[in-house]
């Protein structure tokens, strides 16, 4: 299902018109990304009755930094021979919100429009589906930490 989504999204950044709505491939995989990691999440603290934090942001780190971190550099060494200067410093900018999985905010920030013409301009704007998923990962388990914290009967707090 998740290549599927995948699929539609490549498909329509293509320009492949037999697909129209293929962007709606980022909220499929949304929704089974968070079904996923809900489920691995709930076995740990079922079976073990913890979750260990450290551990689970360690695997998220070591599955996607070294690609993001890969496609971020080679955008900036590319753009360094072939922008403008106050390009480069606008790229710099992006790159370091990139990179710390917060260029939706920034977008935002800026009213950037994803949609608009000028959008492929900037070559760090597909970061921010994975900025958001980023960021639903950081809040979820500790929410789902505290829920089994507070259910009846706990007594010890379930994160080491």
């Amino acid at each position: 299902m998740r290549a599927l989504a995948v699929g539609g999204v490549v498909a329509y950044h293509f320009g492949l018109t037999a697909l129209p709505g293929g962007f709606a491939g980022v909220d499929i995989f949304f929704v089974i990304s968070g079904w996923l990691i809900t489920t691995h999440l709930m076995q740990e603290i079922t079976e073990t009755g913890r979750l260990d934090l450290w551990r689970f942001y360690a695997r998220r780190a070591r599955r996607l930094l070294p690609a993001a971190l890969f496609v971020i550099l080679v955008t900036l060494a590319v753009g360094y021979f072939i922008l403008a200067p106050q390009e480069q410093a606008l790229y710099s900018r992006g790159a370091m919100y990139a990179s710390a999985y917060a260029i939706n905010l920034w977008l935002l920030r800026w009213s950037f429009d994803y949609f608009a013409a000028d959008a492929l301009s900037n070559p760090f704007i597909h970061f921010w589906s994975l900025s958001v998923e980023e960021q639903f990962y950081l809040v979820w388990p500790t929410l789902l930490l505290l829920a089994a914290w507070l259910r009846p009967g706990r007594r010890t707090p379930p994160w080491r």
